[in-house]
């Protein structure tokens, strides 16, 4: 008998640890609940002179609602389930009706708004009705008018259309499908039995625009008229694939359909012939499931196809953007060409396979590898300040050295209690030509070293810009740095807006800039400093028995003058593999840079300094070896992660005298930089 008490009282309490242990999990999860969010009043009136009003509240996370309907002072509020039907009776008038919505843990958003009864018919109706003007498909309706309490909106392009409920003065969005006329009747509804209505006729018409060199499939108004052959089938259709080279919004699309034929692909007609004078090469960005497909590129004469060319290229990449070149430079002149034509996967049968391309732009053969857009050397330009700064002066270089000998150059003072964001532009006077060229050079001259120095692209009316930064290594003599522009969307760049020592406020520090020049990579530090060891300090995890911390910079000399750097020692007798580690809190850059450098302090010549990256859980690495080539100085070490397999690497590792054991040496590091 003992016994099965015993069992009773153990199974008892199991159930009970069981049961705290699940409430216990589930208090875990309501920690991570939030308030209900995005909640939205609507009110709809019978139209009977009662004054009988529906409420219809909606929240994301509610679990319940509390109104106030208030007519009364006082109130307290009235609690409502998700389903239940929420009606109140008003006399006319004016009132705020405020709901709050309440959670599964009893956090709760309130809103207020205001319902106006009456029982008067609508008077004064007008009604707003507008056209997107990139997008005349879109179109928008608002309504006003004296005694209304709700707007019934009919958009015309549905049968047995049910109405879009607002409230008076809000707006609503509509986007039609297909172009043609359709009548929007507006209905404005009181608590009596009358309304007023207003009907208008909308033209939403087809796109109609010829089709032009460079392609871009951004726009709404040009007919991007395909003709299919093969079964292929084209559309123009929102970007699947926001990412790499190609964040545009459209794209086109071929579908090579089960069974198409290996020839299948599709053609665009455009309003004139292609002018092949200057510019031979087709450029395309393209996107494959399958690398190693060959992508062909035609074009044909408009009337007769017999008179065409061809050239192939192949995919190198799969499930991503890339940019293919079409070499056209052997066209036959006399002839003339206004078609163009692109084939998927040519050669092979048609598989249901999904093919993306966009931006179809021809460029010249060659083009030089620099072209300066501001030397200073001539009439200056016309800068504009911003951010309370003094005002940017052409004046003569005050440092005739190094990489910059010129006469002329920018002076840029950011002045003491200037906003962090302060900064200079002028206007090219033509559109920067970012076809051929994807970044830009300046030589800058800075008294500090590992500033963000920003320079940023805007079109006429700063409607379109992109702007990049680089983190500048030098102190009081001239550096040239390059801001990668490839990945900035399709504009007419006239405007060039440089920012020093960005999101730090003016301390009358003169900064010097000059020769600003399109290029295509070279001739300049493009290096991004991710650790410098000035700041807060990372969190070391050292192996191997090794010793790593962040001390005072014990030589402030060559290439390194910096405050602190960090300091590993090697102890006697510590791992061959003894080294050190630091986790950064966003992966590392590698679409971008394809390096990184170090600074390192060595008391011996010819070791090998290792660098590895490892991603979070250091399932996947890549490490490279490097030797030191002085003793007792410092020197920067470049290893090359271009070979790197693409993963989000957080981890850096760094190991000193790499396959000896230790000796007590200590060794020095500093400025990681990412580079190219």
């Amino acid at each position: 008998m003992n016994n099965l008490k015993n069992i009773f009282a153990i199974t008892l309490l199991l159930i009970v640890a069981f049961s705290c242990k699940k409430e216990i999990d589930n208090l875990k999860y309501l920690d991570n609940v939030t308030a209900p969010a995005n909640l939205a009043v609507s009110f709809d009136i019978t139209q009977d002179n009662t004054g009988l009003v529906t409420i219809v509240p909606n929240a994301e996370g509610a679990t319940k609602y509390l109104v106030k309907f208030g007519d009364v002072d006082g109130e307290t509020p009235t609690e409502f389930g998700l389903n239940d039907a929420i009606t109140h009776t008003y006399g006319e008038g004016v009132y705020t009706v405020e709901v709050t919505a309440k959670g599964i843990t009893g956090l709760t958003t309130k809103v207020q708004e205001e319902l106006n009864v009456t029982f008067k018919a609508p008077e004064n109706l007008v009604v707003n009705i507008t056209q997107d003007e990139v997008n005349p498909r879109i179109v928008r309706v608002s309504a006003t008018a004296d005694f209304a309490t709700v707007m019934e909106i009919y958009f015309g392009d549905v049968a047995d259309e049910d109405p879009v409920t607002a409230l008076p003065g809000e707006e609503v969005e509509h986007t039609y499908a297909e172009p043609g006329d359709y009548d929007i009747k507006v209905v404005a509804k009181s608590g009596g039995a009358a309304t007023v209505e207003y009907t208008e006729t909308i033209t939403i018409s087809a796109a109609s625009d010829p089709v032009t060199l460079p392609i871009d499939f951004e726009s709404f108004t040009v007919n991007y008229a395909f003709t299919d052959f093969g079964n292929a089938v084209s559309s123009v259709i929102d970007n699947p694939d926001t990412t790499g080279i190609n964040t545009s919004a459209r794209v086109a699309q071929m579908v090579k359909t089960d069974g198409a034929e290996t020839w299948a692909g599709a053609f665009l007609t455009l309003e004139t012939p292609i002018d092949f004078t200057v510019n031979k090469i087709f450029k395309v960005k393209t996107w494959s499931p399958k690398a190693g497909a060959t992508v062909k590129f035609k074009v044909e004469n408009l009337d007769n196809g017999d008179v065409n060319m061809e050239v192939d290229a192949v995919t190198t990449v799969s499930n991503e953007w890339e940019e293919l070149s079409f070499d056209f430079s052997a066209i036959n002149m006399d002839n003339s060409y206004q078609k163009v034509v692109i084939f998927f996967d040519f050669g092979n049968p048609g598989d249901d396979s999904y093919y993306f391309y966009d931006d179809i732009k021809l460029v010249p053969a060659s083009v030089p590898d620099t072209k300066m857009i501001e030397d200073f050397e001539g009439v200056p330009p016309v800068f504009t300040t911003f951010g309370n700064i003094a005002d940017v002066e052409v004046v003569a270089n005050p440092d005739q050295s190094g990489v910059n000998t010129t006469a002329m150059v920018a002076k840029l003072t950011k002045s003491a209690g200037s906003e962090t964001w302060a900064g200079a532009f002028f206007e090219n006077e033509e559109v920067l030509d970012l076809d051929n060229y994807h970044k830009i050079n300046v030589k800058v001259w800075s008294p500090k070293s590992g500033i963000d120095i920003k320079l940023k692209l805007e079109n006429q009316d700063a409607s379109i810009t992109y702007e990049t930064d680089v983190i500048n290594t030098t102190a009081n003599a001239w550096e040239d740095l390059v801001f990668d522009f490839s990945e900035a969307p399709a504009a007419d760049y006239i405007r060039v807006v440089i920012f020093f020592d960005f999101d730090n406020p003016g301390d009358d520090s003169v900064y010097y800039f000059d020769e600003i020049e399109l290029s295509n990579g070279g001739g300049g530090s493009s290096a991004m400093i991710f650790e410098d060891f000035e700041g807060e300090p990372p969190v070391f995890t050292d192996f191997g028995n090794e010793v790593t911390q962040v001390v005072a910079n014990p030589d402030q000399s060559g290439i390194n003058t910096s405050a602190n750097v960090a300091e590993t020692t090697k102890p006697s007798g510590a791992e061959t593999w003894a080294g050190t580690f630091f986790e950064r809190s966003e992966p590392l850059d590698l679409a971008t840079y394809s390096k990184i450098s170090v600074k390192t302090w060595s008391p011996k010549s010819g070791i090998i300094v290792k660098v590895k990256l490892e991603n979070s859980d250091a399932s996947i690495t890549h490490e490279v070896d490097m030797n030191t080539t002085v003793a007792n100085a410092w020197e920067e070490l470049s290893y090359d992660f271009s070979d790197a397999p693409a993963a989000d690497y957080i981890r850096v590792v760094i190991f000193f005298d790499f396959n000896n054991p230790g000796d007590d040496t200590v060794y020095y590091f500093d400025d990681y930089a990412l580079t190219n």
